[in-house]
């Protein structure tokens, strides 16, 4: 499920790659869960339980393809 994180400290922001090659950026990410979902297995579970449900999302996947550059909306899952 879940192919490559990073964590931006300063902004708190936690970028997830999925095997689907989707890229989401994770907003006010709390640093203990970024460090927790790191250590995690597995990551799926972890993900599903800690971070989809709780925090505001942006697809970021075709922001290089955009026109207008970033293109990305914040959501949040259901």
């Amino acid at each position: 499920m879940i192919r490559f994180l990073r964590y931006a400290s300063d902004t708190r922001e936690l970028k997830v790659t999925f095997v689907s090659g989707r890229l989401y950026v994770y907003e006010n990410v709390p640093p203990e869960v970024a460090a927790a979902f790191k250590d995690a297995r597995p990551k799926g579970t972890f993900f599903n339980r800690e971070i989809r449900d709780r925090h505001t999302y942006r697809d970021i996947s075709t922001s290089k393809r955009t026109s207008s550059g970033w293109g990305s909306h914040a959501h949040r899952h259901r």
